[in-house]
């Protein structure tokens, strides 16, 4: 058997792209060589990787099978490629970063730029969804690493308590359920008849929200549910509703005055941030690197406790 790296890296390209003239603009091939490839390729290991579905291919049972495989010998490859590049450590050109919402719109780009991340490293794709198409794309090699504020279930993927994040309730100052005076806390009831913003399902903040206030309110009325917390924020300061948010997320609003935070008789709400990579996964020095700058990353006074 004949099998090579580049045969590998065609047949991840198709996968990604759907077709091996795409592919070949990945790879930096002609449509004729890119094919020719995945053909060879196929018929070393005698059997069909893609069923054709008009003009895409689309992974099968094989294909699907041989993506982790293949991921973790090309990350191999790059690992030996990258720990004799010199002054390569922190370069993260090429790594694919992979975040839910509160993570990776509020936290993510500060540690990047904390850590010194290089400029250069133009070609660093972060993808930004919630918890669970993170977990779902880590499992599937289709990023790094992925960050995440929820739990995961995915069993093909190691999960790594990164840090606490607060969760906080906020309104605009305007909402009735401000108490008159100040530093009066809420009461359950009030927080039980309240109008609640929250996140779509299969969000990592919805989740959360859910596992730290019905224990104490047994229910909580839905009156909106948004797709990011930055609309849930806008939400809230127009007064259609009560959020609970990271800190993280509210922070300029509650130093412009624009929301307030609620004193509530609740204890207080924290949650976990997860750091995540598929079991089988090479862990190259620049990914490790990544790593450890989260791993060691505090926020300032500004921030919050995370």
């Amino acid at each position: 058997m004949h099998l090579t790296l580049r045969q590998l890296q065609i047949f991840m390209a198709v996968a990604q792209s759907g077709s091996t003239t795409a592919a070949a603009e990945l790879v930096s091939l002609t449509q004729s060589a890119s094919s020719a490839a995945l053909r060879e390729l196929e018929s070393l290991l005698d059997c069909h990787l893609f069923d054709r579905v008009g003009k895409r291919l689309v992974l099968n049972d094989n294909g699907r099978q041989l993506v982790p495989q293949a991921r973790s010998m090309l990350d191999a490859a790059a690992a030996i490629e990258q720990q004799f590049r010199p002054n390569s450590r922190l370069d993260l050109a090429g790594l694919k970063l992979g975040a839910s919402t509160t993570i990776g719109i509020y936290l993510l780009p500060k540690i990047l730029a904390q850590f010194g991340i290089p400029a250069s490293a133009s070609t660093t794709q972060i993808t930004i969804a919630n918890t669970f198409d993170i977990a779902e794309a880590v499992a599937n090699y289709d990023v790094d690493v992925g960050f995440i504020e929820g739990s995961c279930e995915q069993a093909d993927v190691s999960v790594e308590p990164w840090m606490q994040d607060e969760l906080i309730i906020v309104c605009a100052p305007t909402h009735p359920i401000v108490p008159a005076k100040a530093k009066s806390k809420v009461g359950l009831s009030e927080l039980r008849a309240a109008g609640w913003l929250m996140r779509e399902k299969g969000s990592g903040t919805r989740e959360a929200v859910e596992q730290v206030l019905l224990p104490q309110l047994h229910h909580l009325n839905v009156s909106l549910e948004l797709g990011n917390s930055e609309a849930i924020k806008q939400a809230a300061l127009a007064g259609l509703g009560v959020a609970c948010l990271s800190r993280l997320v509210v922070q300029d609003m509650l130093d412009g005055g624009l929301l307030v935070e609620l004193t509530t008789t609740l204890p207080k709400l924290m949650r976990h941030f997860y750091l995540l990579t598929a079991k089988q996964k090479i862990i190259s020095a620049r990914l490790t690197a990544l790593l450890d700058c989260c791993r060691q990353w505090k926020p300032n006074h500004n921030q919050t406790s995370a």
